[in-house]
């Protein structure tokens, strides 16, 4: 579900690149440029009032100035010559005395005019004395105050929407001693690594434990938005770490701000920030947090401008330009992107009674349908400017995956009743496991990769989320072959554990091969690393809810105690570069899903399934638990998909 910090992409988001220093603007010299404009901008309004004062001012002699008051009053006149009465028009009385005081009223100008002069230029005198950080500290003053403004204007109310019945949210406290402590120890990883983050990179997207200092990647931009804050709400939440909770929900109150110079992927941001948003929104009921997330959908729909309403890959908050990953198939949209805004934009629709989110996502799904697919299955490059397939590439893993996954949720969220995404699910699973799902020589499910017409015998760590995709489907699929998925979830999750047990850290690497003798082991060095990823974690826990099977909590502890040993530092949590390393070097990054979706995973692996139940609950690709939409509550339900 997320992709590390070394390569191009990998999976079900974006890469994330490491930006040095050379990457941010030079804020001295930005600064001395600033003074220097703003003193330009005093000195010029100071010339241009002396100028509008000794040589613009009206001359009372070319104007007359008609004023009915007290001081001129005009009486009838009567010319008796004609021996009429009133016929000669009217005199007026005070002239000398109107022109004395037009002078009066000038000089009085005149002398205002010299007082204000004098003024500004003490004032601007006062203001040259000042220091740099002074002139800065009024500017940034200044600036905070357009920024309330604007939020002012952005927080318009949404309409009231009656809420789905959430059930689950406070509970799932387990009965067995050594169960709880398990549970407890999570909740206590979960509390470093947000205590750490609080102290070293708040406000920052991310943190790096090691140099304990803020981190960001390119997708979300050059600009600082709190990523992790956003994405470990919801995990606070269920975990009852309410006063963590409520710093969050201030600093977003207060700071989340999207009204930035600042292009960000929008897959990256739907899942995260729209995803976390709605979920912290359902989960407590705060308004600031739905407020928040339809602001930020606002300024993602710019990304639908283009001739197929196919989204570019990352769009600038501000001006709404968009455009797509430079290193993607001649210019495509990647399908694990695009085909991942579903369930968040059939939400934001839901609780704004605006149909213009559902109507994109839908639009997306009308144009797939309509299209040839090689051998039943879908590329994972699609060119947003003619609607044709980009190579054909396609994968469980990174860059097609949460496709799949939301086809499926789409139908689950819609209380099972959008039969359209389950046809599309049912029919990309079916050539899924005709072309791509193999055994090993030694009898391991895997799921391949189809690239220039064969199969790569290769699985990424992002494609073991579909064991548990498998399961979560099994109820439901298409000539009574429930069965059949769940074992198939079964058989991918113990693949899945076998790359992590046959690493010396007990922790799994990010790509591992099926060749010849080589089986579950990552052969080339830039896919041995672990970057805290939770997509075994998440396979396991589907399987515990489903079959109950102690094995997988077993599983699930065994890598809770190598992430604490192996990636746990005094600042927080940091990823590995090579698992099979008894003494690794840290990466020193710890992500925002790693909060988001890894420790939220195992709490709930160890946690009754009465927390979250998964016939009232729907989590996005992020791990962000969305409420299923039953039929009675949703405005949607007029249309066809939802019939």
């Amino acid at each position: 579900m997320t992709t590390p910090a070394l390569l191009p992409l990998s999976g079900r988001r974006l890469p994330p690149l490491n930006l040095g220093a050379s990457a941010f603007p030079h804020h001295r010299a930005t600064l001395r440029l600033s003074e220097k404009f703003i003193l330009l901008l005093i000195l010029s309004a100071f010339i241009t009032l002396c100028f509008g004062a000794f040589f613009f001012l009206p001359d009372s002699s070319k104007h007359k100035r008609f004023d009915l008051g007290l001081e001129d009053v005009l009486i009838p006149h009567v010319d008796t010559s004609k021996g009429g009465k009133n016929l000669g028009g009217f005199l007026i009385h005070g002239q000398g005395h109107d022109e004395h005081r037009h002078r009066e009223e000038e000089e009085r100008l005149r002398n205002k005019i010299r007082a204000d002069h004098e003024k500004a230029l003490e004032e601007a005198k006062e203001k040259l004395k000042k220091s740099r950080d002074e002139i800065q500290a009024e500017i940034q003053t200044e600036k905070n105050k357009v920024v309330q403004e604007l939020k002012k204007k952005d927080s318009k109310p949404l309409p009231p929407v009656p809420l789905p019945n959430l059930i689950g949210i406070n509970s799932g406290e387990p009965a067995d001693a050594d169960i709880r402590e398990k549970r407890n120890k999570i909740k206590e990883m979960m509390k470093h690594a947000w205590d750490n983050y609080r102290q070293y990179g708040w406000g920052h997207n991310e943190l790096k434990p090691i140099a304990r200092k803020g981190h960001s990647t390119n997708i979300f931009g050059n600009s600082q938005i709190g990523a992790t804050i956003v994405d470990a709400l919801d995990t606070l939440y269920i975990m009852g770490l309410h006063d963590e909770f409520r710093e969050g929900q201030e600093w977003i109150d207060k700071n989340l701000d999207f009204s930035v110079n600042s292009e960000v992927s929008v897959f990256e941001v739907n899942i995260r920030f729209i995803g976390g948003l709605l979920a912290a929104y359902y989960l407590s009921g705060q308004e600031v947090f739905k407020i928040k997330a339809v602001q930020l959908a606002g300024k993602l729909l710019p990304a639908f401008n283009t001739p197929t309403g196919i989204p570019w890959a990352m769009v600038n908050l501000k001006s709404g330009v968009g455009r797509n990953w430079g290193w993607a198939s001649a210019g495509s949209s990647i399908l694990a992107e695009f085909g991942t805004l579903h369930m968040e934009f059939v939400h934001l629709s839901y609780l704004t009674g605006d149909p213009v989110y559902y109507n994109k996502v839908m639009h997306i799904r009308k144009l797939l349908q309509k299209m040839d697919r090689p051998n039943g299955l879908y590329p994972n490059y699609l060119n947003p400017r003619t609607g044709r397939w980009g190579q054909h590439h396609t994968s469980v893993g990174g860059l097609g995956d949460s496709f799949y996954e939301y086809l499926l949720k789409a139908w689950l969220m819609s209380d099972k009743m959008d039969m359209e995404a389950r046809k599309m699910y049912d029919d990309a699973i079916e050539a899924i496991e005709k072309h791509l799902i193999r055994k090993s020589n030694g009898g391991l499910t895997f799921i391949g990769e189809w690239k220039n017409g064969h199969l790569e015998r290769k699985m990424g760590h992002l494609t073991c989320f579909a064991g548990g995709m498998f399961a979560l489907g099994a109820d439901g699929s298409r000539d009574d072959k429930a069965g059949h998925y769940l074992q198939l979830g079964a058989e991918i999750a113990h693949t899945c554990h076998e790359s992590y047990d046959r690493t010396t850290l007990k922790l799994g690497p990010e790509a591992f091969k099926f060749d010849g003798g080589v089986e579950a082991v990552a052969v080339r060095q830039n896919e041995k690393y672990y970057i805290l990823r939770p997509e075994v974690i998440e396979t396991y826990w589907y399987m515990w809810r489903f079959t109950h099977d102690p094995k997988y909590r077993q599983w699930g502890w065994e890598a809770t105690q190598a992430i604490d040993k192996y990636c746990r530092v005094s600042g927080g949590f940091s990823g590995v570069k090579d698992v099979y390393s008894s003494s690794p070097t840290y990466d020193d990054v710890q992500q925002s899903f790693f909060l988001a979706e890894t420790l939220k995973y195992l709490y709930l692996l160890f946690s009754n399934d009465d927390l979250l139940p998964l016939d009232n609950w729907v989590f996005n690709t992020e791990a962000h638990p969305l409420p299923v939409l039953h039929l009675a509550n949703t405005t949607l339900s007029g249309n066809p998909a939802y019939r």
